[in-house]
């Protein structure tokens, strides 16, 4: 990607080296409610307890970043201004006001409003507080295990969370999420897979403007997007891990849903395009 000359955003929150981000611990009410949404999220609401407990002893350590993970960073500040941009343009175009979420770099695990953020969880969006968590390490498990390397493919999962906090303006995570609420839990796994498929259509839609506005993508680039988008479907994650797939858990989508997906956001850019939730399951 062409990314030389702009700017970073502001709305990043740099915890690297800091244990568990300095947060306090919760109440058992405060610990019971973060645990229902990380639930209804997809999560392990254990992982809330256990940060709690780690809260009690972490404290913040000695951490000198590598001069390559000074450029992760750098990148994902450039990823996330870029996508402040194109959201704005796109709101006001159709009367709305952007909102921009936060950031939070971490090393190893942080306290989010939606419980613990770990490196092994992968980066994720919080709806509680309306911010994007990774670690930048995941790049690098990008590369050497899912065998998804690349600027664009680091890019895309950025711009897949920056996708969920569109969808959190919009009120469709608290729509999806009070109906899974309702369904079973196969039901409920579906709806999340629309959702999911909807937060890479609008990945597509950030990159065709991003490109239109600064010429940023390179020969290649969508390669690597869709290869991305490819290496994390459910189905080869779930053949990789033990050799077979079981699709009522698919929760985001098989490698050619999300392919499909992210590649129809690139070539329209047009946020009205990516309705996941009317069309036939099948269809995805």
């Amino acid at each position: 990607m062409r990314l030389g000359g702009r700017r970073t955003s502001d709305n990043v929150e740099d915890r690297r080296g800091r244990g568990g981000g300095g947060k306090t611990t919760l109440g058992i009410g405060g610990v019971i409610i973060v645990g229902i949404i990380v639930w209804l999220m997809g999560g392990n609401p254990m992982d809330v307890v256990t940060q709690q407990l780690s809260n009690l002893n972490n404290t913040e350590t000695d951490h000198t970043p590598t001069a390559e993970e000074e450029q992760a960073a750098t990148f994902a500040k450039t990823i996330l201004a870029g996508s402040e941009d194109v959201w704005k343009e796109i709101f006001s175009k159709h009367g709305m006001t952007y909102v921009p979420p936060r950031m939070v770099l971490f090393t190893n695990a942080t306290e989010s409003g939606c419980g613990n953020a770990s490196a092994s969880t992968g980066p994720f969006y919080c709806p509680a507080d309306q911010t994007l968590y990774i670690d930048l390490s995941f790049f690098n498990e990008m590369e050497n295990q899912l065998k998804a390397g690349g600027d664009f493919a680091y890019a895309y999962v950025i711009a897949h969370e920056v996708g969920h906090h569109v969808q959190y303006l919009l009120g469709t995570l608290d729509k999806v999420h009070e109906q899974q609420q309702k369904l079973s839990q196969k039901e409920a796994n579906k709806l999340n897979v629309r959702l999911e498929l909807q937060a890479d259509y609008y990945a597509g839609v950030w990159a065709y403007h991003d490109n239109k506005n600064f010429k940023s993508l390179e020969d290649g680039d969508i390669e690597e997007g869709l290869n991305a988008a490819s290496q994390i479907g459910d189905d080869r994650l779930q053949m990789q891990a033990q050799g077979y797939t079981v699709p009522d858990s698919f929760n985001h989508g098989t490698s050619a849903q999300r392919n499909r997906w992210l590649k129809k956001g690139l070539e329209t850019g047009d946020i009205t395009e990516g309705d996941t939730f009317s069309i036939p399951y099948s269809e995805l």
